[in-house]
């Protein structure tokens, strides 16, 4: 049985399996995604998605589909299944599916009449590869395969249309052909480990509908390149793979490959299992340097997310090398006192005010697993003090410390922390002056610093910051601070003060240096605990706000205005149960750790194995966003990480 349990009687009802995803990606950026059916629903869906450096070196689609058909006594069964206009979904092949699981890997039954095919795919670790195993399990009469693929050769964000710049030719490779549609494009090999019969005949395939990007408010409507088809004779007991690649591959080896692949992966058997494996498709490596990618199947490489990830993708899954990798493939992108929030190199943004910041947090978990305080300090100490003086000085966006030790931020028109929806050119939630958790987190940065200056005998630098960090906290106290509300204020400008209750505060109640006392902390956990707590994270607003947005859906400008007016954050509850631990000891442990097991459930919906991105603030709290968010799988893996040193503790 497997861990991941599917209704085999839902499975040919639409609505039950085409909200439900799969994504698999590899070491160097490519993946595949698609519906647990096959049939896609978002323009980022397909067999093989790959970075492409001849063009814009972003993710481009090449293979976007394959059908199947099974052939017996001249009769053929369509396994295929697409979205047309006024909701037609032809050939329909999902009515043929008898079973789905993902255990070892991803694996399809289909019946027709008296054959049983078994159809298995797996990602390559290392190399831009998807492989296709097909079994015939059962057949009453001789079979014949006829696999037809389906062509996009286009970048993700965008859609295919027919075209007469289409190169239509093939080339013939062992067991199988290689295409390139346009220029500039790596070639697309389709090989087999049985020699097929290969049929030209180049056509196009008019608006495929995808019905996510149309819920979304995006364009939905595609055509798709043809070139032929792939005929293959399989008998019962007889497994053929297909390998779709940007290389050549020996026909010989494929099956050899795909079991090596298989052996490779950890069985999703449990819910720890399942949250290592998808931890590790966040994780690439080219060029030299070793990057995270914020989600899947849309985002890219983020400072804030790569800081805020970082522990739990790496240091909870006991790889400090890798996390040593990505801290310093990022300092390379440090630019004065910023890291880039988004992109890299010269297509980079430095718009984040709190990516540095949360920089001194990644660092200080991982100097705290691995206890080099000395060599941190050697290693980064200079970047870390060009950072804080960065911020002591002042630099972009008007981003500068006040007299007082606190950090003041922001421009019209910029979001500068982690809410940072932008619609029509106006910021939802602009938090211009200053912010509670970016002053904690400030903080935090300056008293780890005196601490690894401390450990190295670096009297200089303590003498300059000591001072600093020690007015830090009464003026803190003095801005956020109302006794008679209990909890922080959002952000302050001047005399204004934004009461509304957020997550944001939470942060100054985690962080290994505290700017408060218990008693606030407490309190702030409680406000947090009652009015922004669900189980899957916490609000962005509380439901008592008059802007409180309770559903996260329709057209991109509605989702940015509820992104973080109410809508919820699996990555915020890492820092909900740091903060609670830090209160409540042993005591709270049972408490999180329910809290922590109430994800399991998602395990198998939107991003099968993994944490969506966010999650509506009201009831029955549905996914959204990404199918597969970094920071949501790693503030889980780290809050796992919390309580088992609780757990150590309890036995000894």
């Amino acid at each position: 049985m497997s861990y991941i349990e599917f209704d085999k009687k839902q499975l040919i009802n639409l609505g039950y399996s085409l909200k439900r995803e799969l994504i698999r990606s590899n070491r160097a950026g490519a993946y595949a995604s698609r519906t647990i059916i096959g049939c896609n629903t978002r323009k980022y869906h397909g067999l093989l998605i790959t970075p492409q450096p001849g063009i814009d070196n972003e993710n481009h689609l090449l293979l976007s589909n394959l059908d199947e058909t099974v052939i017996q006594r001249d009769a053929q069964f369509n396994l295929g299944i697409h979205k047309y206009a006024g909701s037609v979904y032809n050939p329909g092949g999902h009515k043929y599916i008898r079973d789905f699981n993902t255990e070892p890997i991803p694996n399809t039954v289909y019946r027709v009449g008296g054959v049983v095919l078994r159809k298995e795919m797996i990602f390559a670790e290392s190399h831009d590869r998807v492989f296709i195993r097909y079994t015939l399990e059962e057949a009453n009469s001789p079979t014949r395969l006829r696999l037809t693929p389906f062509l996009a050769f286009r970048n993700v964000h965008r859609l295919s249309k027919a075209n007469f710049d289409v190169n239509d030719k093939f080339k013939k490779v062992p067991n199988g052909t290689m295409m390139r549609l346009y220029n500039g494009y790596t070639p697309l090999f389709m090989q087999f480990s049985k020699e097929p019969e290969y049929t030209h005949v180049p056509d196009w395939y008019y608006n495929i509908e995808y019905q996510e990007e149309m819920d979304r408010g995006y364009d939905y409507q595609e055509d798709l390149f043809v070139p032929g088809f792939f005929e293959v004779d399989i008998k019962k007991g007889e497994s053929i793979v297909f390998c779709a690649a940007t290389s050549e591959v020996n026909p010989s080896s494929i099956k050899r490959s795909f079991a090596a692949e298989v052996n490779k992966r950890t069985p999703r058997d449990n819910f720890e299992n399942c949250l290592k494996n998808s931890a590790q498709q966040f994780i690439i490596k080219k060029g030299g340097k070793t990057w995270v990618i914020a989600g899947f199947p849309w985002f890219g490489r983020w400072g804030r997310d790569t800081f805020i990830a970082l522990p739990g993708l790496t240091l909870a899954n006991d790889d400090p090398k890798t996390c040593k990798a990505v801290l310093d493939s990022m300092l390379a992108d440090l630019k004065g006192p910023l890291f880039p929030n988004i992109g890299e190199g010269s297509d980079s943004a430095y718009n984040s005010v709190d990516a540095p910041l949360w920089f001194f947090w990644a660092l200080q978990q991982y100097t705290e697993y691995t206890g080099e305080k000395d060599a941190a300090w050697k290693t980064y100490g200079r970047k870390m003090k060009m950072i804080l003086d960065g911020y002591r000085k002042g630099t972009d966006f008007n981003i500068h410390m006040q007299d007082d030790g606190l950090i003041w931020a922001g421009e019209a028109g910029h979001a500068l922390t982690w809410m940072d929806a932008v619609v029509d050119g106006k910021a939802v939630t602009p938090r211009i002056g200053l912010a509670v958790e970016i002053n904690a987190l400030w903080y935090n940065a300056i008293m780890f610093s005196l601490e690894l200056a401390a450990s190295a005998g670096d009297e200089k630098f303590i003498a300059e910051w000591e001072a600093v960090a020690d007015k830090i906290p009464s003026a803190f106290k003095e801005v956020f601070w109302q006794e008679n509300k209990g909890y922080l204020a959002d952000y302050v400008n001047g005399d204004s003060k934004d009461w509304s209750v957020r997550p944001n505060q939470i942060i100054a109640a985690s962080l290994p240096y505290q700017l408060v006392d218990e008693g606030i902390r407490m309190s702030i956990v409680n406000i947090v605990r009652q009015e922004l707590l669900t189980p899957r994270g916490l609000r962005t607003l509380s439901p008592k706000n008059i802007h409180y947005k309770g559903i996260y859906f329709g057209s991109q400008p509605e989702r940015d205005r509820a992104y973080h007016q109410g809508t919820v954050w699996p990555w915020l509850f890492g820092h909900f149960a740091e903060a609670y631990l830090r209160i409540y000891g042993r005591e709270g442990v049972e408490y999180i750790r329910n809290l922590y097991k109430g994800f399991e459930e998602v395990m198998s919906e939107a991003g099968i194995g993994s944490i969506s991105e966010v999650y509506d603030g009201d009831p029955p709290h549905l996914p959204g966003g990404t199918i597969s968010q970094a920071w949501s799988v790693s503030e889980l893996l780290r809050t796992n990480k919390l309580l088992e040193k609780y757990d150590k503790n309890d036995s000894k």
